[in-house]
């Protein structure tokens, strides 16, 4: 695939770029606000992911592809990939097969420095924070501090570390991954530098002695954090490999923060484009939600389609069968998976949007197992289309735009919860009305933070649940559909206040995750 120098693709959008070589560069934030929205957002979601894949990334650069090819002013917009699952287990995050985001190499690695900043503001709260610990300019006894260090790699041996040996303040403290920083949240959330300083500024770094909080603003932090963001809040353009101009910024995990690119990277593109293409990472009980009642909300973004990804494969673990089998052909296990795919489209069709099934098509997908998918989809009266953009490119993904188009509305989204409702009545409604829970138990420890949350007036935030991704439930290990009634557990709630959201922790949620026994990066 032959590139295009970024400064034709700028052309393309009628920007002017900070060029980053001959094939990257960065928006400047002016155009942002230059202009009226003339575009609508096309959402790209997924059944809950499985061992199998099932190419969201892939469908999403397809799909903006195919819009183009059909005449369409069309952009795409995608987060930025994150070194840990690159080296781990996911490889890399930039399509594949005919419909890929190029140069994929210098996204999937570098890229623009925006991870690194984000790490090097990250860590330079965490080294204020504890200068003001040595210095006695603060006191917060060690168990009350919540701000860890951050590092863009999987590296479990790193969960769990000491710090301050040699000095009068030793504790426990750990790292976490640079997708789970409040950082990275923030970035991608903020409309401008000066909303993003202040976010930096009320970021809750723990609680004193006193029991009061501590936030960023407390040490003076934020404006050094926010120098080193400031060419990590301008959205970063490349190009398919078709020439579809695709906006890629920030990188927020989709399990433990809101999982879709940036707001400003949005509105850029809207101003750019007729139609705009965003993903949003794992299954509707994930992306899906946050994007919805977080960052649509807050974005009061023209959300007016969605797209549901699925593939027999995935279908087929979701009906039981295990990864070895999974090129066999199994019907019945084809219609049991279908369950699952059947949660998310009511989970959409409940925000008020009747989403477009994609289906993905893998080579050894057999004809009878297609037909028993679109049997069932024609027999509950979902909206579908074959997506062969692997294959062929955007001219595989036509059929699936033309099926989106057509069930594209201006609409006003049902929300899950009002935010004004009690923290315990908006994960309540999550819990039934999203992952099938028939009510929600609290720990100790959980209900301890709640009182905390409201002590400090930040109960009428939204909730970005903290949750596995391969199960609507917290459990993982129950596939398909829960088919028991059960009870949604919260063992924990972390607060963001700068980000802007409370975080229900359900489960054993890794935010420093580990290599696999045969990690990817030896595959270079």
């Amino acid at each position: 695939m032959k590139m295009k120098e970024i400064t034709e693709i700028a052309k393309l959008i009628d920007v002017e770029v900070e060029p980053y070589g001959r094939y990257i560069g960065k928006v400047p934030l002016k155009y942002k606000d230059e202009g009226e929205r003339r575009g609508g957002l096309i959402l790209v979601t997924a059944i809950n992911p499985t061992p199998a894949g099932e190419g969201k990334t892939t469908t999403s650069i397809g799909l903006a592809d195919a819009l183009r090819r059909m005449g369409k002013n069309a952009m795409l917009t995608l987060r930025e990939p994150s070194l840990g699952p690159f080296f781990g287990v996911k490889g890399g995050a930039t399509g594949g097969g005919k419909a890929v985001v190029l140069p994929s190499q210098k996204i999937n690695l570098h890229f623009t420095g925006d991870f690194h900043a984000v790490t090097s503001a990250h860590n330079l709260i965490a080294a204020m924070l504890d200068n003001a610990l040595h210095f006695g300019t603060l006191d917060m006894p060690a168990d009350e501090i919540l701000w860890k260090r951050v590092l863009d790699m999987n590296d479990r041996s790193l969960r769990q570390i000491v710090v301050g040996i040699g000095s009068h303040f030793v504790r426990n403290s750990g790292f976490e991954i640079t997708p789970a920083s409040e950082i990275m949240a923030i970035l991608g959330l903020s409309l401008s530098p000066e909303e993003m300083r202040e976010r930096i500024g009320n970021i809750l770094l723990g609680f004193d002695r006193d029991k009061k909080p501590v936030y960023v603003k407390n040490i003076k932090a934020e404006g050094g954090a926010a120098l080193l963001l400031e060419d990590a809040i301008k959205p970063n353009l490349v190009q398919t490999g078709e020439g579809t101009p695709v906006l890629i910024h920030t990188g927020p995990f989709a399990n433990i923060a809101h999982g879709t690119n940036s707001i400003i990277a949005m509105e850029i593109a809207l101003r750019r484009a007729d139609w705009v293409v965003v993903e949003a990472g794992f299954g509707s009980d994930l992306g899906a939600e946050k994007f919805i009642d977080i960052v649509q909300r807050k974005g009061d973004l023209p959300l007016k389609a969605v797209v549901i990804v699925a593939s027999i494969r995935a279908l087929k673990y979701h009906g039981g069968v295990k990864k070895k089998h999974l090129t066999e052909e199994n019907v019945e296990a084809v219609k049991k998976g279908f369950v699952n795919l059947l949660a998310h489209v009511d989970n959409i069709r409940a925000f008020g949007y009747e989403p477009v099934v994609a289906v993905n098509r893998f080579e050894g997908d057999t004809d009878a197992e297609l037909g028993a998918l679109t049997a069932l989809l024609d027999e509950n009266g979902i909206q579908w289309a074959l997506s062969e953009v692997f294959a062929r490119g955007g001219e595989g993904g036509i059929a699936l735009a033309e099926k989106v188009l057509e069930n594209a509305r201006d609409i006003v989204p049902n929300y899950v919860y009002d935010l004004n409702d009690p923290i315990e009545t908006k994960i309540e409604k999550l819990a039934k009305r999203v992952y099938r829970a028939e009510g929600v138990t609290f720990t100790a420890e959980a209900k301890k933070i709640l009182k905390r949350v409201k002590k400090i007036g930040l109960d009428n935030l939204p909730i970005c649940m903290a949750k596995t991704q391969y199960s609507l439930t917290h459990d993982p290990s129950i596939l398909g559909v829960p088919t028991e009634p059960y009870i949604f557990k919260v063992s924990s709630i972390k607060i963001s206040a700068g980000a802007g959201f409370i975080v229900p922790i359900s489960g054993d949620i890794m935010t420093m995750p580990g290599l696999p026994k045969v990690p990817e990066a030896v595959k270079f």
